[in-house]
């Protein structure tokens, strides 16, 4: 094995913005594909906790959680920087991280997973938090700065995904008349060459899902 490692699922959102960042950074790693029905033991060795993917192995020691690892791979690695070095900055990225992860991923899968009479108020409140990103975003290239950072590589996980659970759900999350600007942000986001050829396509998710049994049974 390698000095790097990368223990992940290609179709998992958490697990993209992990390479993204190795990439942008010129960090040479080695990728390894978990089988999410039958885990491995590598897995299990590294992240005996949680047992999930994303899990980064540096030098036999294993980083868990993408958000921590975006941060340790920023801190390791200083070329090509991803967070801002003001601290005020900093944490205001970081906020931002979280609520993407908290707020727009959960809501979002929370209105896939709604039974019909909870839908339209689960479907409402992912839509609310997705309009409080949008104007975060302000018609930005880039969320946290003048190139891209720490805080486009979390959001950049967002558009496809989505794009996933209303195909598979058959719900509307994401209009691009009311989210003007994450649509334009994400239609620039997947021409960036580092993050265009490791970024899955809705239909692949569907299709991995689908045949996978890992989609929840709707009720």
């Amino acid at each position: 094995m390698g000095e790097v490692q990368v223990i992940g699922a290609s179709l998992r959102l958490f697990c993209w913005r992990i390479e993204w960042a190795l990439k942008l950074k010129g960090v040479e790693y080695e990728y390894i594909e978990e089988d999410l029905r039958n885990k491995s033991s590598i897995l299990l060795q590294y992240n005996p906790v949680h047992k999930k993917v994303p899990v980064l192995v540096h030098k036999g020691k294993p980083v868990v959680e993408s958000l921590v690892i975006l941060e340790y791979i920023d801190k390791t690695w200083k070329q090509n920087p991803i967070l801002p070095a003001d601290p005020f900055e900093k944490s205001v990225v970081r906020f931002w991280s979280r609520f993407v992860d908290e707020k727009c991923v959960v809501g979002a899968w929370a209105a896939y997973c709604a039974q019909e009479h909870e839908k339209e108020e689960a479907i409402k409140s992912a839509q609310e938090s997705l309009g409080i990103l949008d104007k975060q975003i302000e018609s930005k290239k880039f969320i946290g700065g003048e190139k891209l950072g720490f805080l486009d590589m979390v959001v950049g996980s967002l558009p496809n995904w989505l794009e996933f659970i209303e195909e598979l759900g058959g719900i509307k999350l994401v209009d691009p008349e009311k989210f003007p600007s994450l649509h334009a942000w994400a239609q620039n986001f997947v021409e960036i060459p580092i993050i265009k050829e490791r970024i899955p396509m809705a239909e692949d998710l569907i299709n991995y899902f689908k045949t996978s049994g890992l989609a929840p049974h709707k009720k």
